[in-house]
C-alpha cells in the first residue's frame, strides 16, 4: 500500500483513523484502575452525545439533517469498540457508575457489548439511506440494546 497516495474520503474517517491510533495504547494496558474508568467513560460520553444528537432527530425535536445523521451514527459505530476492554479487573471502583454485576455476569455484559456492536452498523446503514423513516426503525433497535445493558449493569447517576 502506498501511503503517499492514501486521502480518506472524508475528514470524519481520518479523524476516526486518528482517534483509534492515539487509543491503541489503551488497550493494551491501563498505568492504573482509575485512567481505565476514565476511559470507558469518556467513551460512553462521546457515544453518548452522537446517539442523543440522532435521537433528537429522531423525535423529532431536532430538525432531520441527513449528513449529521450519518456522522453521529457513524462516531456510534466507531465508539461501540472502545470501553470494553477498560473493564478488567480491579477497575471496579465505587463512583464509576458500573454495577458489580458486570465482574460477577462477565460473559452476559460481554454479549451485550456484542449485540451493540452488532446494531451499530445497522444504524450506519440506515442513516446512509437518508431517509428518517428508516433510522426511526433501526434507532429504535439500538436504543433497546443500550437500555438493556444499562439496566443490568449500570448505576444511576
Amino acid at each position: 500500500m502506498n501511503l503517499t497516495r492514501f486521502q480518506p474520503k472524508t475528514p470524519f474517517v481520518a479523524l476516526l483513523a486518528c482517534a483509534a491510533l492515539a487509543a491503541a495504547p489503551a488497550y493494551a494496558q491501563f498505568a492504573k484502575p482509575e485512567a481505565a474508568v476514565k476511559y470507558r467513560q469518556s467513551a460512553f460520553v462521546l457515544m453518548g452525545t452522537s446517539f442523543a444528537r440522532l435521537g433528537a432527530m429522531v423525535q423529532g425535536k431536532a430538525p432531520f439533517d441527513a449528513k449529521a445523521a450519518l456522522e453521529n451514527a457513524e462516531i456510534v459505530a466507531f465508539m461501540s469498540h472502545l470501553p470494553w476492554q477498560a473493564f478488567g479487573p480491579g477497575t471496579d471502583l465505587p463512583d464509576s457508575h458500573a454495577k458489580p454485576a458486570i465482574w460477577k455476569e462477565m460473559d452476559k455484559f460481554k454479549a451485550d457489548a456484542d449485540k451493540l456492536q452488532q446494531m451499530t452498523p445497522k444504524l450506519v446503514a440506515a442513516a446512509k439511506t437518508g431517509k428518517l423513516d428508516e433510522i426511526k426503525v433501526v434507532f429504535g433497535e439500538t436504543a433497546k440494546t443500550c437500555k438493556s445493558c444499562h439496566d443490568a449493569f449500570r448505576e444511576e447517576l
